[in-house]
């Protein structure tokens, strides 16, 4: 592990770099052909990831027991690059073409025979574009075909007529989200409706302002998280430095071309976007060999670690009310089966569309891809070590924690008299579980003992309740933020939440309250 906020020794580094030279390794240490697809941390397709993604065989769950009520945050699909990276392309192609320029009128023969061909003349794709970070038609089918695995996977949950406080449907106001929850909706509700060949019909998808939104955009309105990010950026950058200019060292030498490290970088960027979005491979990504991929990928992982990650605990607390949110839906959906409403009168699932700094810090929240003992660490709000660099292992790896339309589901079951898949007592809270799925893949929860189904009251108490001790308000400064104690238990603080949320328009206890949002 590397201690954080460390800058790496020479001689490490120089070491590392070397264990990670060959290109080739040995077949019984990389059984795949290396695609460098597999290695764009956030920026990775979706479909690429979840091939990425090797997980266990998916665990038993007993046929007694039925899915009641589903949580989902996603991360918009892929999108183009934004208004200020389009600018960056634009600048790297002037700068290409000084470049080649300099080849040509240079005396090192050399330089024109190693010049790679399709850098000659080279324009941005999206040259002339004033406008970005719009979803792309592969977004679209992104969220399209997760949609209808959804509703394949949890059939006996979406068979019932369409209804907006049924299921509903929420995304932030940025457009890449809202057109990523369209999407979405399509397939949900494909063949439901009568509109066109599909059958499709109309549906709706609420919104709250980026000023008000604290439990989509939580990180919009936290002074203290952007104080923080403000002051630690610098650190990042001191820290991925010497892995640029290694590898611009290594350019430099192997094209006769004299690139900077800020070169290097927008060539990453460059290839990024022409693997993720163009699928095309043998241009920007062709200049970097297979351990320079790996050490680039570590960097952009280092960044989402430090700054939207595990780095700082200020990073996920600040999400505590999307947690408080999910909780409270799978509480209503607990009371609901309790007192026998009728279809049709409660929610069943709850679906949210937003961003890669959503959906990290809930993802911490719930102690995913930590290092061994890292849970009780997070729990004590204890720093933890960097993510190992390559060639180590890690589990921290952008491509499998947010890739494009990554997510993660919440499935509430209920299992009547049991309890671990045992008989118990008929106490019918301790029936209701929780099944966490990353990506769609479902994983086990550190914060559970390692188990796959969390019983819900044990979900609450190990993995919700640490974070309650903190309130939003006071943690993000908000003006005007009381600083009182909040109610010292769980149950407390939670029907406080409900009371607030009920205020609000939302169903408690059979209330039946129109939502105006």
């Amino acid at each position: 592990m590397v201690p954080p906020g460390t800058r790496l020794p020479f001689l490490l580094l120089l070491a590392t770099l070397l264990a990670a030279a060959p290109l080739s390794p040995p077949a019984a240490a990389e059984p795949e052909p290396f695609d460098v697809r597999r290695h764009l941390s956030t920026v990775t397709r979706y479909d690429v990831a979840r091939e990425s993604n090797i997980v266990d065989a998916a665990p038993a769950i007993s046929d007694e027991c039925r899915v009641i009520h589903l949580n989902l945050v996603a991360r918009h699909g892929t999108r183009a690059p934004t208004k200020k990276r389009i600018k960056e392309l634009n600048t790297l192609s002037v700068r290409l073409g000084a470049l080649v320029e300099e080849a040509k009128q240079g005396s090192d023969s050399d330089s024109l025979k190693r010049l790679p061909s399709w850098m000659k003349g080279w324009e941005s794709r999206w040259k002339g574009r004033v406008k970005g970070g719009e979803l792309v038609s592969e977004g679209e089918e992104e969220l399209f075909s997760f949609a209808n695995r959804v509703k394949e996977r949890f059939q006996d949950l979406f068979d019932e007529e369409y209804h907006p406080d049924v299921y509903s449907i929420r995304a932030t106001q940025v457009p890449r989200a809202s057109a990523s929850a369209v999407a979405f909706g399509l397939g949900l509700l494909s063949g439901k409706g009568k509109l066109g060949a599909g059958k499709n019909r109309a549906f709706s998808v609420l919104s709250e302002s980026r000023a008000s939104d604290i439990c989509l955009r939580f990180f919009d309105s936290c002074k203290t998280y952007k104080d923080y990010r403000k002051r630690k950026e610098p650190d990042v950058d001191k820290q991925k430095e010497p892995i640029l200019e290694h590898v611009t060292s290594a350019l430099v030498n192997r094209y006769h071309l004299n690139f900077t490290t800020q070169d290097v970088s927008s060539l990453w960027f460059l290839c990024k976007q022409e693997a993720s979005l163009l699928n095309i491979t043998n241009q920007a990504c062709q200049l970097f060999n297979e351990a320079e991929v790996r050490l680039l990928e570590w960097t952009d992982d280092l960044e989402g670690f430090v700054l939207k990650g595990y780095g700082e605990s200020i990073n996920y607390k600040m999400g505590l009310p999307l947690l408080k949110d999910v909780v409270q839906s799978m509480e209503e959906a607990i009371i609901a089966k309790e007192e026998n409403y009728p279809d049709g009168t409660y929610e069943k699932a709850r679906l949210r569309f937003a961003h890669a700094e959503t959906l990290v810090p809930f993802t911490c929240l719930l102690g995913l891809f930590l290092e061994g003992s890292d849970f009780e660490k997070i729990q004590r709000e204890e720093p933890l070590d960097l993510p190992p660099m390559p060639p180590q292992t890690r589990n921290w790896k952008g491509t499998l924690v947010a890739p494009f339309a990554s997510n993660n589901m919440l499935a509430l079951y209920q299992c009547p008299g049991k309890t671990d898949g045992k008989k118990t007592s008929q106490d019918q809270k301790s029936s209701y579980f929780v099944q966490v799925l990353h990506n769609e893949a479902p994983v086990s929860m550190p914060g559970c003992g390692n188990k796959d189904l969390c019983p819900f009251e044990e979900f609450k108490e190990k993995i919700v309740k640490p974070h309650l001790k903190h309130d939003y308000n006071i943690l993000c400064k908000k003006p005007g933020a009381a600083v009182e104690e909040e109610p010292s238990s769980f149950s407390s603080k939670l029907n406080f939440f409900l009371d607030l949320i009920s205020r609000k328009g939302y169903r408690i206890k059979g209330q039946d309250v129109k939502t105006e949002l």
